[in-house]
């Protein structure tokens, strides 16, 4: 019905330009320029695309840049999916939109010209992109990473990386325990609640191979940063860590660790370990094209509704490299740990051992005390630590609220490693 009401909207306004101007077609928007604030403070002016007549036209919004080789490429192989397989799809997509007002400016100047679908792939862009989808709801809109949804034009996409990350925690203990190290670095972007549930994940899966290890972490405060990422490595690594987990976008990280001769795991998509095989022990990541084209040809028939949707490896939208179809473990991950992770991803798979299985107590965080109670499974709400006060801050009604929040780090972090403040 909505896509109903747009296009007589369409024709009842092309009938009146036809009337008043003999015939004339109506001019497209006129193209459109805003001014946003670069990685370095300085102000950049992004030039908005513009959309093709006659086909369904999607855009996306990249918080990093398409060769990062990590998250926003990943979402950028999404993008390509859809102009591979869709029919009659023209995608357009703008890099390096920071997050909160300038990308509110950029996706209200995309919803203008005219794109019937627009996804914002950072936490960051969750309420903008609520604002502007309630000004423009001919338009359908998805945001990623965040808790938020709303008739009839606002869904949300995330997915179980935990999964993978568990996985990729494996790895790692296996690694360190190898080197005799025992020790882990993991760097981590923002202590929000998903990326808390990521290094918990990856923390528990170390665990699950080397009881010994421990993980020190490093908090950047940044998605995409490639001189901070690979700061923090060097700190880890300097700290005594053999093996460093990165949780941002570069894999400038595995590459620091590489420099010294240690291993390390990258990030987000499978191209983020090329020229670093030897150096590389596997990369969570992310496969977005199939669930993206789904939404648009859904929104094409009019048939989208919003949703607060949340794949898993079992659904083919996470993966963990050199163990997913096709694919060969990496050189550098020691042969003993291959076979329990295999059988640990089948298990996964098969719906065995999913994330709320990962997270059942008894689970103590590093001070030793009870964080997850004996047989308690979190919760959706749990894990992305959806507390009462957070749902009131973000406006987000449609949640049951956490009860064991996601707001500790899990035994087998440092008993050092904490939490940092969120301003």
């Amino acid at each position: 019905m909505k896509k109903l009401v747009k296009t007589l909207s369409l024709l009842l306004a092309a009938a009146f330009v036809l009337a008043a101007c003999g015939g004339a077609p109506e001019a497209p928007p006129e193209p459109e320029t805003v001014t946003v604030t670069g990685f370095d403070g300085s102000e950049i002016d992004i030039s908005i695309p513009q959309v093709e007549a006659d086909k369904t036209n999607v855009a996306f919004v990249y918080v990093g840049v398409i060769g990062d080789a990590g998250w926003t490429y990943a979402h950028n192989q999404g993008r390509e999916y859809i102009e591979a397989n869709g029919e009659n799809m023209h995608t357009a997509y703008i890099e390096a939109v920071p997050e909160g007002a300038d990308a509110e400016r950029v996706i209200r100047s995309l919803a203008r010209q005219g794109f019937d679908v627009i996804f914002t792939t950072s936490f960051g862009y969750m309420d903008p992109t609520a604002t502007v989808a309630e000004e423009f709801q001919d338009i359908d809109f998805i945001h990623i990473s965040g808790q938020k949804k709303a008739e009839p034009n606002f869904g949300n996409v995330f997915g179980a990386l935990e999964e993978m990350q568990y996985l990729s925690g494996m790895a790692a203990g296996a690694k360190a325990a190898e080197d005799g190290s025992n020790r882990v670095g993991y760097i981590a972007p923002f202590p929000i609640a998903e990326v808390i549930r990521l290094s918990n994940a990856t923390a528990l899966g170390m665990r699950a191979t080397c009881p010994e290890c421990v993980m020190d972490i490093r908090w950047i405060f940044t998605w995409f940063d490639p001189v901070k990422e690979r700061e923090a490595a060097e700190s880890l690594l300097d700290a005594g860590a053999t093996v460093i987990i990165t949780g941002a976008d570069t894999p400038g990280p595995v590459q620091a660790a590489a420099d010294r001769g240690y291993t390390g795991i990258a990030h987000n998509s499978t191209e983020s370990c090329n020229g670093l095989e030897d150096s590389c022990l596997g990369v969570p990541y992310w496969n977005w094209g199939p669930v993206y084209l789904d939404i648009v040809e859904a929104s094409v028939a009019g048939t989208y509704t919003p949703e607060d949707y949340y794949g898993s490896v079992a659904d083919g939208m996470v993966g963990f490299l050199g163990f997913m179809e096709g694919e060969e473990p990496l050189p550098a991950l020691p042969t003993e740990v291959i076979p329990l992770i295999e059988a640990t991803l089948a298990d996964m798979e098969a719906g065995l051992f999913t994330r709320f299985d990962m997270f059942t107590g008894p689970i103590n965080n590093n001070q030793g005390e009870v964080a997850i109670p004996d047989g308690y499974a979190m919760t959706q709400s749990d894990l992305e630590g959806l507390s009462a006060g957070y749902m009131d801050a973000f406006g987000i009604a449609d949640r049951p609220a956490c009860e064991v929040c996601m707001d500790f780090l899990v035994e087998g972090f440092d008993e050092t490693a904490e939490i940092p403040p969120l301003n």
